[in-house]
């Protein structure tokens, strides 16, 4: 994978891949267009920080405890997981990995790797995996509205009850917002919720979010004329998307969420130039810019 540099050369775009709107490329152009355009249309590579990749890391821990037999799954044999799922990790990812923990301590990564221990034990406390049998776990959906907008995103864990119902389940290895944001909190299992509602009829029963830093969970019970307004709100997502794409006017949004960014050398609000617009891709094309684009969803 190639990962950007400090942007005081050109870099080279990865293949690029006809866009659909997810959950985390809909709260890219909300806060900043010229980054949707940045990292969908360009696919400029990105480093993820250490957090995204414990954040993943977690994630597939959790995802392989469910392999496990029900008794089974228990916070010693979680913590037995984190080893190896860390090597899948390295093995998919070794450039970004290598990078990320070139020439650290020999205690660092130990230490590190102990802190997404913590995380998934932390998991514990909020569900007993025993009584679970997930219907799916990090299950694409990808499906088109009406409209023609096309939906594409990753569950973590989709739950179905014996009697039907459906539970959607996303895990955070952070901390859980405060009331007034837990709205924007549901907006990816609402979008969750919307593509399912498309691509399967079914409106799911509860949506839940699961932070493991602070132990806390949100739950939703969605309705079908609830989600069809949240899918015209997506559409007029999509419509500022594409009116900028058929230009390539994606304009810059300065906030303090910049001094986190990957592409402030190419942005002109810290005096960089962005590289030469492409244009809107339109072939379904897959670069090796999704694999960190996929690990930061």
């Amino acid at each position: 994978m190639d990962i950007a540099g400090d942007g005081a050369a050109p870099v080279e775009a990865a293949p690029r891949r006809r866009p659909a709107l997810s959950p985390s490329r809909a709260g890219d152009f909300k806060q900043c267009p010229l980054l949707y355009r940045f990292r969908a249309i360009d696919r400029l590579p990105e480093q993820p920080s250490r957090a995204q990749v414990r954040g993943s890391l977690v994630h597939l821990v959790l995802e392989r405890l469910y392999d496990l037999p029900a008794p089974q799954r228990s916070p010693e044999a979680a913590r037995v997981l984190v080893a190896p799922a860390w090597e899948e990790l390295c093995a998919t990812l070794p450039e970004l990995v290598g990078q990320l923990f070139e020439g650290v301590e020999d205690t660092e990564l130990p230490e590190w790797l102990e802190s997404a221990a913590v995380l998934v034990e932390a998991y514990f406390r909020l569900e007993d995996p025993r009584r679970l049998e997930p219907a799916a776990r990090e299950l694409l959906v990808e499906t088109e509205l009406a409209s023609g907008l096309p939906l594409r995103g990753y569950i973590d864990r989709l739950d179905v009850a014996p009697t039907g119902e459906v539970r959607v389940v996303d895990y955070k290895t952070g901390s859980a917002p405060r009331e007034a944001g837990e709205a924007a909190a549901m907006f990816q299992l609402k979008f969750y919720a919307l593509a399912l509602l498309q691509e399967r009829g079914v409106v799911p029963a509860q949506l839940r979010l699961l932070y493991l830093a602070d132990g806390q969970y949100l739950t939703y019970e969605p309705d079908e004329l609830e989600l069809r307004r949240f899918e015209r709100t997506l559409e007029a997502i999509w419509l500022a998307i594409r009116t900028a794409g058929e230009t390539g006017d994606f304009r810059p949004n300065r906030t303090r969420m910049c001094e986190w960014c990957s592409h402030k050398a190419f942005c002109p609000e810290w005096e960089g130039t962005p590289p030469e617009y492409p244009g809107w891709p339109e072939a379904a094309e897959e670069g090796a810019a999704d694999a960190a684009l996929d690990l930061m969803e």
